[in-house]
C-alpha cells in the first residue's frame, strides 16, 4: 500500500501545510483519508486527479478534515466527472456536507448533477468494505458535533492506522494493534490540551501502541520547530511511504 500525505498541516496552516489529506493507493484502488479545506489544491499540487478517487473517509466533521469535499464535489460537476463519489464519515455526514456547500455557494447543493454521490455513516467498530479496502472505525475524543472516530484501513494483508484528531484514549490501541504503519496526531510537544493529543503522551504510549510505525501529523509551530529531534517520524506535505 501507498501512503502518501497531500496535506500534513494543522487547522491553521502552521509551517506552510496544506490540511489533512492522506492519499492511500494499493494497486488500482485508491482511497482519500480526511479532505481538509485545502485538499483540491494539494491534489493539483502534488499530480493526484480527483476523478480517479471514488471513495472519501473523513475522521470527523471539522473543516480542517472535510472541508474540501464540497469542492471535490464542485469540481467534479464542472469537470464532467461520471463515476460515482462515495463519502463515509460520522452520522449527520450527508447534511453537514450540504450545509457546508450551502454556506459556500448557495443552491449547489440541490443542483442536480452528472454522477451519483453516496454517503455511508460509520457504525463503531464495524469493518466497511470499500472496493479493496476495508476500514473499521473507533470512536475517539474529539468535540466535532458528531462522533468522532481513528480509522484502521486493511488491504492486501497491510493495515494502515490513523488517529484522526483526539485526547488520548484507550481506543487509539485497538484501533493501531499490529498496524504495518500508524499516523498519529500530535499538535504539541508536550502542552495537554482537551481533545488534542500531545507528543509525549504518545511516546510514553508507544510500546503499548504496538505498531510497527509511528508517523506524527498535524503538528502546530511548536512541534514544527522540534520535528528534527523527535526520534520518530513526522509527515510533511509530498511525503511518501510504502507498506
Amino acid at each position: 500500500m501507498r501512503v502518501r500525505f497531500l496535506g500534513s498541516g494543522d487547522a491553521f496552516g502552521s509551517g506552510g501545510r496544506f490540511q489533512t489529506c492522506i492519499h492511500l493507493e494499493a494497486g488500482d484502488a485508491r482511497l482519500l483519508v480526511d479532505c481538509g479545506a485545502s485538499s483540491l489544491v494539494a491534489m493539483r499540487r502534488f499530480g493526484v486527479d480527483p476523478h480517479a478517487l471514488d471513495t472519501i473517509v473523513l475522521s470527523h466533521l471539522h473543516g480542517d478534515h472535510f472541508g474540501g469535499v464540497p469542492f471535490l464535489i464542485l469540481d467534479g460537476q464542472f469537470t464532467r466527472r461520471a463515476q460515482p463519489l462515495t463519502i463515509v464519515g460520522p452520522p449527520g455526514v450527508e447534511a453537514r456536507v450540504r450545509q457546508a456547500m450551502e454556506a459556500l455557494f448557495p443552491g449547489s447543493a440541490a443542483v442536480e448533477r452528472r454522477f451519483v454521490t453516496r454517503f455511508v455513516e460509520w457504525v463503531d467498530r464495524t469493518p466497511l468494505g470499500l472496493g479493496a479496502f476495508t476500514v473499521t472505525p473507533f470512536e475517539v475524543v474529539h468535540a466535532s458535533g458528531a462522533p468522532p472516530y481513528a480509522l484502521r484501513v486493511a488491504c492486501g494483508g497491510k493495515v494502515v492506522a490513523y488517529s484522526g484528531d483526539t485526547e488520548w484514549t484507550d481506543a487509539l490501541l485497538e484501533a493501531a494493534r499490529e498496524a504495518d504503519l500508524f499516523i498519529a496526531e500530535a499538535l504539541f510537544f508536550d502542552k495537554r490540551v482537551k481533545y488534542h493529543l500531545d507528543f509525549q503522551t504518545l511516546a510514553a504510549e508507544r510500546a503499548r501502541l504496538a505498531c510497527r510505525r509511528l508517523v506524527v501529523t498535524h503538528m502546530g509551530e511548536d512541534m514544527l520547530r522540534r520535528a528534527g529531534a523527535l526520534g520518530v517520524e513526522a509527515a510533511e506535505d509530498g511525503l511518501e511511504f510504502v507498506v
